[in-house]
């Protein structure tokens, strides 16, 4: 059984192991190969629980402000797993107060910089994180696609798409998010600011 404090401890060992993400991906792949199925389908959902917590406007706004508006649903989704992804210190105190991006090292290294600029493995989405539960499921079981399966026999579906139920509001609003988020919009563009004249809506 993985419970909350087991998934975080594995999510913390994989940067141990390495910063690499997609080798990151391989380790906890590889370590929950060597486990019941059933851990998978516990690791499946405890992310799931963790992006829950993740999937609101207020991290939603904070995203697409570092992301220069580039951030889509799909961004968003992918967002989440990347903020799992750096730990869970990190991951408590973005949560608790969004504008907390601003002291992430990765997020700093962003500032400054136009997102063209961006090498594909800068930008604050992790997508495959996702996948690892499934590829260990399969290696278990030998069960292709059949992660989902065993998590709707716990009377769950796996989120697949953000759904914040807070408040929603104009994340495109620059005086908004300058309220919002101080720290990060003296490190970021507002729309119509630093030469952004118009923020896009899907990463290219």
């Amino acid at each position: 059984m993985i419970g909350t404090d087991d998934f975080w401890a594995l999510i913390g060992a994989s940067a141990t192991a390495t910063g690499d993400p997609e080798a990151r991906l391989a380790w906890l792949t590889d370590r929950l190969a060597e486990r019941p199925a059933e851990d998978s389908v516990d690791f499946a959902l405890r992310l799931d629980e963790a992006r829950a917590r993740a999937d609101t406007w207020r991290l939603w706004g904070a995203a697409s402000l570092v992301c220069a508006g580039l951030c889509s649903d799909d961004g968003f989704h992918y967002f989440q797993a990347w903020l799992v992804g750096l730990g869970r210190d990190t991951f408590e105190r973005v949560i608790a107060d969004p504008d907390a991006l601003a002291d992430v090292p990765q997020v700093r290294r962003l500032a400054g910089r136009s997102v063209d600029d961006w090498d594909d493995a800068e930008w604050p989405d992790w997508e495959s994180l996702d996948y690892v539960a499934d590829e260990a499921y399969e290696r278990v079981t030998g069960v292709a696609e059949g992660l989902d399966d065993a998590v709707a026999a716990h009377g769950r579906v796996l989120s697949s798409s953000p759904d914040p139920a807070d408040e929603q509001w104009d994340l495109d609003d620059p005086a908004e998010l300058r309220h919002r988020y101080p720290r990060l919009a003296a490190l970021f563009p507002l729309p119509a600011e630093g030469g952004v004249a118009v923020w896009e809506t899907a990463r290219p």
